[in-house]
Protein backbone atom coordinates (compact mmCIF):
# COMPACT_ATOMS: atom_id res chain seq x y z
CA UNK A 1 0.00 0.00 0.00
CA UNK A 2 1.81 3.62 -1.19
CA UNK A 3 1.45 6.70 0.23
CA UNK A 4 -1.01 7.78 -2.15
CA UNK A 5 -3.68 4.60 -1.53
CA UNK A 6 -3.30 6.11 2.00
CA UNK A 7 -3.76 9.53 1.25
CA UNK A 8 -7.04 8.37 -0.80
CA UNK A 9 -8.30 6.18 2.05
CA UNK A 10 -8.01 9.14 5.15
CA UNK A 11 -9.35 11.07 2.48
CA UNK A 12 -12.64 8.90 2.37
CA UNK A 13 -12.87 8.44 5.82
CA UNK A 14 -12.71 12.23 6.15
CA UNK A 15 -15.35 12.60 3.82
CA UNK A 16 -17.81 9.49 4.75
CA UNK A 17 -17.67 11.52 8.93
CA UNK A 18 -18.53 15.12 7.39
CA UNK A 19 -21.35 13.87 5.40
CA UNK A 20 -20.09 14.01 2.32
CA UNK A 21 -20.95 11.08 0.67
CA UNK A 22 -20.26 7.23 1.73
CA UNK A 23 -16.85 5.56 0.80
CA UNK A 24 -18.89 3.16 -1.36
CA UNK A 25 -21.96 4.65 -3.71
CA UNK A 26 -23.64 3.95 -6.95
CA UNK A 27 -21.89 7.66 -7.73
CA UNK A 28 -18.64 6.11 -9.01
CA UNK A 29 -14.97 5.97 -7.31
CA UNK A 30 -14.33 8.22 -4.79
CA UNK A 31 -13.31 12.28 -6.60
CA UNK A 32 -10.32 13.65 -4.93
CA UNK A 33 -11.28 17.47 -4.88
CA UNK A 34 -14.02 17.21 -2.95
CA UNK A 35 -13.47 19.34 0.43
CA UNK A 36 -12.44 17.61 3.31
CA UNK A 37 -10.91 18.72 6.32
CA UNK A 38 -7.54 18.33 8.47
CA UNK A 39 -8.50 16.91 12.02
CA UNK A 40 -10.86 18.95 13.78
CA UNK A 41 -9.81 22.96 12.39
CA UNK A 42 -12.91 22.63 9.89
CA UNK A 43 -10.74 24.28 7.46
CA UNK A 44 -10.68 23.32 3.70
CA UNK A 45 -7.38 21.69 2.65
CA UNK A 46 -6.91 21.91 -1.27
CA UNK A 47 -6.68 18.47 -3.45
CA UNK A 48 -2.69 19.56 -3.51
CA UNK A 49 -2.34 19.01 0.33
CA UNK A 50 -1.43 16.01 2.02
CA UNK A 51 -4.09 15.01 3.60
CA UNK A 52 -4.12 13.94 7.57
CA UNK A 53 -6.17 11.77 9.55
CA UNK A 54 -6.86 13.18 13.31
CA UNK A 55 -5.77 16.17 15.22
CA UNK A 56 -2.07 15.15 15.72
CA UNK A 57 -1.75 17.23 11.94
CA UNK A 58 0.95 14.73 11.20
CA UNK A 59 1.11 12.98 7.65
CA UNK A 60 1.72 9.60 7.17
CA UNK A 61 5.62 9.90 7.09
CA UNK A 62 7.15 6.21 7.04
CA UNK A 63 6.40 3.60 4.11
CA UNK A 64 7.49 1.14 6.80
CA UNK A 65 4.63 1.82 9.08
CA UNK A 66 2.01 -0.16 6.42
CA UNK A 67 1.27 -3.54 5.02
CA UNK A 68 2.95 -3.68 1.24
CA UNK A 69 6.22 -2.60 2.09
CA UNK A 70 8.35 -5.75 3.74
CA UNK A 71 9.64 -7.07 0.34
CA UNK A 72 12.27 -9.81 0.21
CA UNK A 73 15.27 -8.65 -1.64
CA UNK A 74 16.12 -11.67 -3.88
CA UNK A 75 19.25 -9.97 -5.21
CA UNK A 76 20.62 -9.85 -1.31
CA UNK A 77 20.43 -13.14 -0.33
CA UNK A 78 23.01 -15.79 -1.17
CA UNK A 79 22.46 -19.39 -0.93
CA UNK A 80 25.24 -20.93 0.83
CA UNK A 81 24.61 -24.16 -1.12
CA UNK A 82 25.66 -22.79 -4.36
CA UNK A 83 27.77 -20.02 -2.56
CA UNK A 84 29.90 -23.18 -1.73
CA UNK A 85 30.00 -22.18 2.10
CA UNK A 86 27.98 -25.73 2.92
CA UNK A 87 27.85 -29.34 1.32
CA UNK A 88 24.34 -29.71 0.90
CA UNK A 89 20.98 -27.88 1.19
CA UNK A 90 20.32 -26.16 4.68
CA UNK A 91 16.66 -26.43 3.87
CA UNK A 92 15.30 -22.66 4.46
CA UNK A 93 12.70 -23.80 2.02
CA UNK A 94 12.54 -20.01 1.03
CA UNK A 95 14.00 -20.60 -2.63
CA UNK A 96 10.22 -19.74 -4.13
CA UNK A 97 10.85 -16.25 -2.60
CA UNK A 98 14.22 -15.73 -2.83
CA UNK A 99 15.66 -16.87 -5.76
CA UNK A 100 12.41 -17.21 -8.10
CA UNK A 101 14.40 -17.65 -11.36
CA UNK A 102 15.98 -21.08 -10.01
CA UNK A 103 12.99 -22.62 -8.96
CA UNK A 104 11.64 -21.62 -12.30
CA UNK A 105 14.35 -23.84 -13.83
CA UNK A 106 13.06 -26.46 -11.96
CA UNK A 107 9.80 -26.26 -12.96
CA UNK A 108 11.17 -26.46 -16.34
CA UNK A 109 13.62 -29.23 -15.80
CA UNK A 110 10.32 -31.37 -15.02
CA UNK A 111 9.68 -30.98 -10.85
CA UNK A 112 5.72 -30.79 -10.55
CA UNK A 113 6.15 -29.65 -7.32
CA UNK A 114 8.56 -27.44 -4.85
CA UNK A 115 8.47 -27.08 -1.10
CA UNK A 116 8.10 -23.65 0.41
CA UNK A 117 8.11 -21.81 3.22
CA UNK A 118 6.78 -18.73 3.95
CA UNK A 119 9.45 -16.24 4.59
CA UNK A 120 8.23 -15.59 8.31
CA UNK A 121 6.44 -18.36 9.28
CA UNK A 122 9.01 -20.35 11.94
CA UNK A 123 10.26 -16.77 13.16
CA UNK A 124 7.09 -16.70 15.57
CA UNK A 125 4.52 -18.75 17.46
CA UNK A 126 1.71 -19.20 14.87
CA UNK A 127 -1.09 -20.40 17.38
CA UNK A 128 -0.63 -17.87 20.27
CA UNK A 129 -0.36 -14.83 17.73
CA UNK A 130 -4.01 -16.45 16.58
CA UNK A 131 -5.29 -16.02 20.18
CA UNK A 132 -3.92 -11.97 20.62
CA UNK A 133 -5.83 -8.61 20.75
CA UNK A 134 -2.63 -6.57 19.32
CA UNK A 135 -3.71 -3.42 21.77
CA UNK A 136 -3.00 0.43 21.66
CA UNK A 137 -5.01 2.10 23.74
CA UNK A 138 -3.35 5.03 25.22
CA UNK A 139 -4.67 8.82 24.99
CA UNK A 140 -1.74 9.68 23.17
CA UNK A 141 -1.31 7.42 20.30
CA UNK A 142 -0.62 8.63 17.02
CA UNK A 143 -1.93 7.68 12.81
CA UNK A 144 1.72 6.48 12.63
CA UNK A 145 1.51 4.81 15.51
CA UNK A 146 -1.84 3.07 14.48
CA UNK A 147 -0.54 2.33 10.90
CA UNK A 148 2.49 0.43 12.87
CA UNK A 149 0.42 -1.73 14.79
CA UNK A 150 -1.78 -2.81 11.28
CA UNK A 151 1.55 -3.41 9.69
CA UNK A 152 2.28 -5.97 12.94
CA UNK A 153 -0.89 -7.06 13.16
CA UNK A 154 -0.35 -7.95 9.56
CA UNK A 155 2.78 -9.80 9.66
CA UNK A 156 2.21 -11.81 12.09
CA UNK A 157 -1.69 -12.74 12.12
CA UNK A 158 -3.02 -11.69 14.58
CA UNK A 159 -6.92 -11.91 15.86
CA UNK A 160 -7.53 -7.90 15.70
CA UNK A 161 -5.69 -5.04 16.46
CA UNK A 162 -7.50 -3.08 19.60
CA UNK A 163 -7.69 0.34 19.50
CA UNK A 164 -9.47 3.43 20.56
CA UNK A 165 -12.96 4.28 18.24
CA UNK A 166 -11.44 6.74 16.61
CA UNK A 167 -8.92 5.08 15.07
CA UNK A 168 -12.06 2.04 13.81
CA UNK A 169 -11.85 3.57 10.38
CA UNK A 170 -8.29 3.95 9.76
CA UNK A 171 -7.44 0.54 11.24
CA UNK A 172 -10.38 -1.40 9.19
CA UNK A 173 -9.19 0.13 5.87
CA UNK A 174 -5.39 -0.25 6.32
CA UNK A 175 -6.36 -4.19 7.22
CA UNK A 176 -8.42 -4.47 4.36
CA UNK A 177 -8.22 -8.15 2.99
CA UNK A 178 -5.42 -9.24 5.78
CA UNK A 179 -8.43 -11.43 7.60
CA UNK A 180 -7.29 -9.54 10.80
CA UNK A 181 -10.26 -8.16 12.75
CA UNK A 182 -10.41 -4.76 14.55
CA UNK A 183 -11.77 -4.44 18.21
CA UNK A 184 -12.68 -1.73 19.92
CA UNK A 185 -13.57 -0.10 23.50
CA UNK A 186 -16.65 1.04 24.46
CA UNK A 187 -17.34 2.70 28.33
CA UNK A 188 -13.50 2.45 28.58
CA UNK A 189 -11.89 2.61 31.23
CA UNK A 190 -14.08 3.36 33.32
CA UNK A 191 -17.28 1.94 32.57
CA UNK A 192 -18.73 4.91 34.11
CA UNK A 193 -21.40 6.29 31.49
CA UNK A 194 -24.62 5.52 31.12
CA UNK A 195 -25.87 2.37 29.04
CA UNK A 196 -27.39 4.10 26.62
CA UNK A 197 -24.61 6.28 25.52
CA UNK A 198 -22.29 2.77 25.74
CA UNK A 199 -24.69 1.83 23.07
CA UNK A 200 -24.59 4.80 20.85
CA UNK A 201 -21.21 4.42 21.31
CA UNK A 202 -20.89 0.97 20.08
CA UNK A 203 -23.43 1.29 17.39
CA UNK A 204 -21.24 3.80 16.07
CA UNK A 205 -18.21 2.39 16.30
CA UNK A 206 -20.04 -1.09 14.46
CA UNK A 207 -21.01 0.87 11.68
CA UNK A 208 -17.38 2.77 11.34
CA UNK A 209 -16.08 -1.23 10.84
CA UNK A 210 -15.54 -2.70 14.29
CA UNK A 211 -15.69 -6.61 14.39
CA UNK A 212 -15.56 -7.15 18.12
CA UNK A 213 -16.58 -5.18 20.84
CA UNK A 214 -15.15 -4.94 24.34
CA UNK A 215 -17.42 -2.75 26.67
CA UNK A 216 -16.23 -2.48 30.54
CA UNK A 217 -19.09 -3.46 33.28
CA UNK A 218 -20.75 -1.00 35.30
CA UNK A 219 -18.62 -1.57 37.55
CA UNK A 220 -19.84 1.00 40.45
CA UNK A 221 -23.28 -1.08 39.76
CA UNK A 222 -22.12 -4.47 40.58
CA UNK A 223 -20.25 -3.33 43.75
CA UNK A 224 -23.25 -1.45 44.79
CA UNK A 225 -25.79 -4.83 44.69
CA UNK A 226 -27.19 -3.41 41.71
CA UNK A 227 -27.11 -6.50 39.54
CA UNK A 228 -30.16 -5.78 37.28
CA UNK A 229 -28.66 -2.97 36.26
CA UNK A 230 -25.13 -4.50 35.43
CA UNK A 231 -27.13 -6.69 33.62
CA UNK A 232 -29.22 -4.26 31.61
CA UNK A 233 -25.80 -2.25 30.72
CA UNK A 234 -24.55 -5.18 28.84
CA UNK A 235 -28.03 -6.06 27.35
CA UNK A 236 -28.15 -2.74 25.95
CA UNK A 237 -24.73 -3.01 23.99
CA UNK A 238 -25.46 -6.44 22.90
CA UNK A 239 -28.85 -5.15 21.14
CA UNK A 240 -26.59 -3.24 19.04
CA UNK A 241 -24.12 -5.23 18.18
CA UNK A 242 -25.63 -8.60 17.26
CA UNK A 243 -23.52 -10.52 15.02
CA UNK A 244 -20.39 -9.04 16.57
CA UNK A 245 -18.44 -10.42 18.99
CA UNK A 246 -18.77 -8.77 22.45
CA UNK A 247 -16.83 -9.13 25.29
CA UNK A 248 -17.13 -7.40 28.67
CA UNK A 249 -14.34 -6.36 30.85
CA UNK A 250 -15.28 -6.97 34.57
CA UNK A 251 -12.22 -5.24 36.17
CA UNK A 252 -10.97 -8.16 38.82
CA UNK A 253 -8.65 -6.10 40.39
CA UNK A 254 -11.82 -4.23 41.91
CA UNK A 255 -13.61 -6.90 42.54
CA UNK A 256 -14.05 -9.68 45.35
CA UNK A 257 -14.28 -13.39 44.31
CA UNK A 258 -17.79 -13.27 44.85
CA UNK A 259 -18.13 -9.94 42.74
CA UNK A 260 -16.36 -11.47 39.81
CA UNK A 261 -17.98 -15.01 39.52
CA UNK A 262 -21.71 -12.57 39.97
CA UNK A 263 -19.82 -10.41 36.68
CA UNK A 264 -19.04 -13.39 34.59
CA UNK A 265 -22.54 -15.02 35.55
CA UNK A 266 -24.14 -11.66 33.99
CA UNK A 267 -21.80 -11.21 30.97
CA UNK A 268 -23.25 -14.72 30.31
CA UNK A 269 -26.72 -14.12 30.77
CA UNK A 270 -26.88 -10.72 28.84
CA UNK A 271 -25.47 -12.83 25.96
CA UNK A 272 -21.75 -11.50 25.39
CA UNK A 273 -19.61 -13.72 23.87
CA UNK A 274 -16.68 -13.40 26.06
CA UNK A 275 -15.40 -12.26 29.69
CA UNK A 276 -12.59 -10.39 29.89
CA UNK A 277 -10.13 -9.23 32.93
CA UNK A 278 -8.89 -5.83 33.16
CA UNK A 279 -8.86 -2.54 31.30
CA UNK A 280 -4.85 -2.47 31.53
CA UNK A 281 -5.62 1.04 33.07
CA UNK A 282 -6.37 0.07 36.68
CA UNK A 283 -4.63 -1.65 39.49
CA UNK A 284 -3.93 -4.69 38.14
CA UNK A 285 -4.02 -7.36 35.54
CA UNK A 286 -4.86 -10.76 34.65
CA UNK A 287 -3.64 -13.74 36.97
CA UNK A 288 -3.66 -17.24 36.69
CA UNK A 289 -6.16 -17.74 39.15
CA UNK A 290 -9.19 -15.23 38.01
CA UNK A 291 -8.86 -16.98 33.96
CA UNK A 292 -9.37 -20.47 36.14
CA UNK A 293 -11.79 -18.95 38.08
CA UNK A 294 -13.71 -17.22 35.12
CA UNK A 295 -13.85 -20.20 32.94
CA UNK A 296 -15.24 -22.46 35.64
CA UNK A 297 -17.87 -19.67 35.62
CA UNK A 298 -18.81 -19.22 32.57
CA UNK A 299 -18.23 -23.02 30.84
CA UNK A 300 -17.17 -23.82 27.88
CA UNK A 301 -19.45 -22.28 25.67
CA UNK A 302 -18.07 -18.58 26.25
CA UNK A 303 -14.32 -17.03 25.66
CA UNK A 304 -12.24 -15.82 28.38
CA UNK A 305 -9.97 -12.95 27.25
CA UNK A 306 -7.02 -11.91 29.38
CA UNK A 307 -5.74 -8.46 29.67
CA UNK A 308 -3.25 -6.18 31.36
CA UNK A 309 0.26 -7.42 32.44
CA UNK A 310 0.71 -10.49 29.74
CA UNK A 311 3.98 -9.50 28.83
CA UNK A 312 5.88 -12.40 27.80
CA UNK A 313 5.58 -15.59 26.21
CA UNK A 314 5.33 -17.55 28.90
CA UNK A 315 3.15 -15.17 30.77
CA UNK A 316 0.74 -16.11 27.45
CA UNK A 317 1.47 -19.64 27.46
CA UNK A 318 0.17 -19.84 31.23
CA UNK A 319 -3.54 -17.83 31.08
CA UNK A 320 -3.97 -20.46 27.75
CA UNK A 321 -3.51 -23.16 30.08
CA UNK A 322 -5.50 -21.94 32.72
CA UNK A 323 -8.51 -21.34 30.09
CA UNK A 324 -8.20 -18.29 28.15
CA UNK A 325 -9.08 -18.38 24.53
CA UNK A 326 -7.72 -14.64 23.78
CA UNK A 327 -5.48 -12.52 25.28
CA UNK A 328 -5.02 -8.60 24.94
CA UNK A 329 -1.76 -7.12 24.59
CA UNK A 330 0.52 -4.64 23.37
CA UNK A 331 3.79 -6.41 24.26
CA UNK A 332 2.39 -8.84 21.11
CA UNK A 333 5.34 -9.27 19.10
CA UNK A 334 7.68 -9.88 21.83
CA UNK A 335 4.97 -12.45 22.99
CA UNK A 336 5.12 -14.55 19.29
CA UNK A 337 8.63 -14.30 19.00
CA UNK A 338 10.14 -14.59 22.66
CA UNK A 339 12.08 -11.73 22.53
CA UNK A 340 12.28 -9.53 25.86
CA UNK A 341 10.11 -6.27 26.74
CA UNK A 342 9.88 -4.09 28.90
CA UNK A 343 6.37 -3.24 28.40
CA UNK A 344 4.09 -2.91 31.53
CA UNK A 345 0.61 -2.58 32.36
CA UNK A 346 -1.42 -3.69 28.95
Amino acid sequence: MDRKEIEKIVREILAEQQGIRPISSAMGSFKSDYPVTSGTSGKPVSNGVKVTFGTAGKIFSNDSFFAGKQKTNSSEFKCPLLEGTVSECIGCAQCVVKRPEDVKAILAAGACRISALHPESGSYDAAVAAMIDHTMLKANVTQEQIGKLCDEARKYHFATVCVNPGYVSLAKELLKGSGVGVTTVIGFPLGATTSVTKAIEARDAVAAGADEIDMVINVGALKSGNFQLAHDDIKAVREVTRGHVLKVIIETALLTKDEKIKACELAKEAGADFVKTSTGFSTGGATVEDIKLMRSVVGPSMGVKASGGVNSRSDAEAMKAAGATRIGASASVAIVTGQKTESKGY
